[in-house]
């Protein structure tokens, strides 16, 4: 939790000091240059990964604001946060709330979720100018986190589909996924939309239909397509799975490591590996490959091994 900042406004503006992306790269604590070599060798596997597979991003050369709405600026920092739904992304925001609100807020739990998700909160990349726009991609410490795919995709599921709450996704999604995949459907089902399959949830997201219809929804699209990591350079790659340091070791960069933290809390309804395997247990293996395929990129970019419960074609 943040401790009232004892220097008054200085959290907000760091002008005069080094900025994160100098720390990064000409590190003046020891402590920083040890994670430093880390998160080069996670920046080396997306190059070498875009590089293999230049054929699927020669496609899109030119990135258009559209592409940009998921990356949050924080001016004072000079950071550039992209945010990948179910990936630690409220937590976050909710930081990012606090490094941008020049003092408006000093602790990121006291923000309610829904608060962090409302877009005029935060400022995004693509309400820049061009000449803005290039000057801050350059310029700017550039950040997302990833987790493993599959086990992202689960979590997106449970929170979207399994969740009485939820009935704008259960109507927007899953009339559409029921329509589409069940046979012999009840009028009711058809009508709410609220009790999706794991199973018909992967068919939808195979069918080609889907993908020529309208791009995924955020919760369940890839990484490489939300942030762009083959266009974008990104000078940290923090994981899901080692949150709390890749967080703290952002804020360390930002120089504002000493009074605020990455606010941890121990979710016991959070998504696991075993709990995954189980989702896959009555997945087809023509239907675990395609599914692979869709999100093969994300495996590769970010080094995460094709997962052993997955039986492949």
């Amino acid at each position: 939790v943040m401790r009232r900042n004892p220097f008054g406004m200085d959290i907000c503006c760091r002008k005069g000091s080094r900025s994160p992306l100098q720390e990064l790269y000409n590190p003046t604590q020891v402590s920083l240059s040890s994670t430093a070599i880390l998160h080069q060798i996670r920046r080396d596997q997306v190059t070498d990964t875009c590089r293999a597979n230049s054929v699927s991003s020669r496609k899109r050369r030119v990135l258009t604001p559209n592409d940009l709405k998921h990356l949050v600026v924080d001016e004072d920092h000079e950071m550039i946060y992209c945010y990948v739904p179910k990936v630690a992304c409220t937590n976050w925001k909710r930081v990012m709330m606090v490094l941008t609100g020049r003092g408006k807020y000093s602790d990121p739990m006291e923000i309610p979720a829904n608060e962090a998700h409302v877009s005029s909160n935060l400022k995004t990349l693509n309400q820049y100018s061009i000449p803005e726009i290039n000057h801050r991609l350059k310029n700017y410490m550039k950040f997302l986190f990833v987790r493993e795919p599959f086990e992202r995709l689960v979590s997106a599921y449970r929170n979207k589909f399994t969740q009485k709450y939820n009935t704008s996704f259960h109507k927007r999604y899953g009339t559409k996924i029921v329509r589409r995949q069940r046979k012999n459907a009840t009028q009711e089902a058809l009508r709410k939309g609220d009790d999706v399959k794991f199973e018909e949830f992967v068919a939808y997201l195979i069918d080609p239909h889907t993908q020529r219809e309208e791009p995924f929804n955020e919760h369940w699209q890839t990484v490489f397509s939300l942030c762009h990591p083959c266009h974008i350079h990104y000078d940290l790659i923090g994981k899901y799975e080692t949150l709390e340091e890749d967080s703290n070791y952002i804020l360390q960069l930002a120089g504002v490591g000493n009074y605020l933290k990455f606010p941890t809390y121990a979710k016991s309804t959070r998504t696991t590996d075993e709990m995954t395997t189980e989702f896959f247990q009555n997945i087809s293996s023509e239907h675990q490959t395609q599914l692979y395929e869709v999100y093969k990129l994300d495996f590769l970019m970010f080094n995460y091994s094709v997962p052993s419960y997955l039986k492949l074609e």
